[in-house]
């Protein structure tokens, strides 16, 4: 039996395809790196969500996605007043996205995505003790957003940078949090059940909670000249180093050089850049001697780190803004397992002790 089911196919999907040893990301056809940076996070929902939800008038879906927002709005604002403190990002979003029905207008795909993306503003204002503005439907989803987020309109290379950090993790196979969405799915649960219990599973550790540990990482290593004696020690007293390696990828993460990209467009923080890359360098020649039989490169959260941390996004969010980006794929996969139809329901193989034989 392979525990955690690593290479057991659970499903087929139109979805996206994960190449760990091409180091390819494939959704719907395309490469990762035709998509983020080219298309709006709207385009990408409507590529994913084609054939599973109404896409095709993009302005009307573009519109559902800024009136989901809007209505999301109206409907969570003030729910967090007096709670927040006690909760984190997700576990505030968590909450919001709790209250809608599965026959709830706010369950419609397109609003859902804008339910989802307005929940996490609200819960990351909220943590941070502001009063976030309203939204305005008119606005891009990555713009409105951002803009939430921020408390003031961003320039365009920030929204640029931030619709591709989205579109880059709209989708990745079938991962641990999309899997549970399907899971889910698949008992005939509504979408916004599959959205939570995929939220839920993205909380975990070692899931969706790397981004953050990554600058944490920087900030201890301090310098470019203390990187590879840094490294040295972690990997010799069995530390991980955050942001190399993948479980999927037997190469390097494509989604990593999109952000990196993206990073450079921006034309700014060059010196951190910089920092980073030399870190980069060193750990991949560390880990190169020391790992000499597996190949651990450079993965998205390494570049995540650096372009959320650019955008002035708070650590204790990053997982949060992942959630944005990720919920479009999340939705599709909950669709396409109800158009399935099948229960998923694995069995156990038990190793507990067998009932004692009764005396006489």
């Amino acid at each position: 039996m392979t525990k955690g089911l690593a290479g057991v196919v659970a499903a087929d999907t139109v979805l996206s395809e994960v190449d760990g040893a091409g180091g390819r990301l494939i959704i719907r056809g395309y490469p990762v790196e035709q998509l983020a940076g080219h298309l709006a996070y709207e385009a990408a929902a409507a590529l994913l969500l084609e054939g599973f939800a109404d896409t095709g008038n993009s302005a009307a879906f573009s519109a559902a996605i800024g009136q989901g927002r809007v209505a999301a709005y109206e409907r969570f604002h003030g729910r967090l007043d007096g709670i927040a403190g006690t909760l984190d990002p997700v576990e505030a979003m968590r909450m919001l996205l709790a209250g809608i029905g599965d026959a709830d207008p706010l369950a419609e795909p397109a609003a859902l995505i804008g339910a989802a993306g307005v929940a996490a503003a609200l819960a990351i204002c909220r943590a941070e003790g502001r009063v976030m503005s309203r939204p305005d439907a008119a606005l891009p989803h990555a713009l409105d957003l951002l803009r939430l987020i921020a408390g003031t309109m961003p320039d365009a290379a920030l929204v640029r940078a931030f619709e591709t950090y989205l579109v880059a993790v709209i989708d990745h196979g079938l991962n641990a949090s999309t899997f549970t969405a399907r899971v889910v799915a698949s008992t005939e649960a509504g979408l916004p059940s599959a959205l939570i219990a995929a939220l839920s599973a993205l909380k975990g550790r070692l899931h969706g909670g790397a981004p953050g540990p990554v600058l944490d990482m920087l900030d201890s290593i301090g310098s470019a000249d203390q990187a590879e004696a840094w490294i040295e020690q972690r990997i010799a007293a069995g530390e991980r180093i955050m942001g190399f390696g993948h479980r999927a990828y037997r190469v390097r993460d494509p989604r990593a050089d999109v952000l990196r990209q993206a990073l450079r467009e921006l034309g700014e923080g060059e010196g951190r850049l910089a920092f980073a890359a030399a870190v980069e360098r060193a750990a991949l020649g560390v880990l190169a001697r020391r790992k000499a039989g597996r190949r651990l490169d450079v993965n998205v959260e390494f570049y995540t780190a650096l372009l959320l941390e650019r955008l002035a996004i708070p650590r204790a969010a990053f997982t949060a803004v992942f959630a944005i980006g990720r919920s479009a794929g999340w939705i599709a996969h909950a669709l396409e397992q109800q158009r399935d139809g099948n229960l998923i329901r694995p069995d156990a193989r038990y190793v507990g002790p067998q009932p004692l034989a009764r005396a006489g």
